[in-house]
C-alpha cells in the first residue's frame, strides 16, 4: 500500500517519507510521527492502516538529518541506539521537517497529525508551532509535560498508560492543568502500549485508543 517518497523542508534539507494512499479519494491528509526506532515496520503499519480508514498516511524519517535510513526494533541496544539518535537531533530542525510533511498532507485536504513515544511529543509540540494542521493526537509522549507553554493551534487528544515508569502520573495532571480543554485519557497499560511488537503491548487499550483517534480526527478532519 506504501511507498518511499522525498520530502524538502524549508532550509532545503531533504529527507525520506514513508507514504501511505487510501483507495479512492482521500478524506483528509495524516501525519504520522514516528518512535525512537526510525519509520520501522510498525511505524509504516500504523500509516497503513490510517490508509485504510481513508487517510493519505505521511511518516518523514525524522532521524535522517541525523543518519538517514534509520530502522530499528525493540531489544535493549536498538532502544541504546535510538535514544543516542534522539539526542543527536535538533529540535527546531524537527519540526521544519515535520511542516514539510504537513505541506505534503495539505494536498489532501484537512490534515491531522499523530505521534508515538517520542513523535508524541513531538505532534504536541507540532500543534503549537506548526501551521496548518487541524487536530493533533499524541501517544505516551514522556517529554510533553517538560514542553515550553504555548498556546495550541488545533484541537488536541493525548493518550497514556498508568503503569508508565518514563510518565508519571503528576506529569499528566500537570499537563491537564495547563490545557484543560484537551481531551486526555488513561488505560491500565504500560509504555508502548499500541505497538504490537512491544512486549508492553496492550490490545484492550490500543484498539480503545485507536478508535478513540479515529473519532476524533473523524470529527476535525
Amino acid at each position: 500500500m506504501g511507498k518511499w517518497s522525498e520530502l524538502t523542508a524549508k532550509d532545503g534539507v531533504t529527507i525520506g517519507a514513508y507514504e501511505a494512499a487510501p483507495k479512492g479519494i482521500a478524506r483528509a491528509g495524516l501525519v504520522v510521527l514516528q518512535e525512537i526506532f526510525g519509520v520501522n515496520r510498525h511505524v509504516r503499519s500504523v500509516a497503513d492502516d490510517f490508509a485504510a480508514h481513508g487517510y493519505h498516511a505521511v511518516a518523514p524519517a525524522l532521524f535522517d538529518r541525523v543518519e538517514p535510513g534509520v530502522e530499528l526494533g525493540y531489544e535493549s541496544d536498538d532502544v541504546a541506539r535510538g535514544v543516542a539518535i534522539r539526542a543527536k537531533t535538533k529540535h527546531e530542525d524537527t519540526l521544519a521537517d515535520i511542516a514539510a510533511a504537513v505541506d505534503a498532507a495539505k494536498v489532501f485536504g484537512a490534515v491531522g497529525i499523530v505521534g508515538y513515544c517520542w513523535g508524541g511529543t513531538l505532534a504536541f509540540a507540532a500543534a503549537q508551532h506548526v501551521e496548518g494542521l487541524a487536530a493533533a493526537v499524541g501517544y505516551y509522549g514522556s517529554g510533553i509535560a517538560a514542553l515550553p507553554p504555548g498556546q495550541l493551534c488545533c484541537p488536541v487528544m493525548l493518550h497514556f498508560g498508568d503503569q508508565d515508569k518514563s510518565i508519571p502520573l503528576a506529569d499528566i495532571e500537570k499537563i491537564r492543568r495547563a490545557h484543560p480543554d484537551i481531551a486526555i485519557h488513561i488505560y491500565p497499560a504500560n509504555h508502548g502500549f499500541n505497538c504490537n511488537d512491544r512486549a508492553a503491548y496492550d490490545a484492550d487499550s490500543a484498539t480503545l485508543a485507536r478508535q478513540r483517534t479515529l473519532d476524533f480526527f473523524a470529527q476535525y478532519l
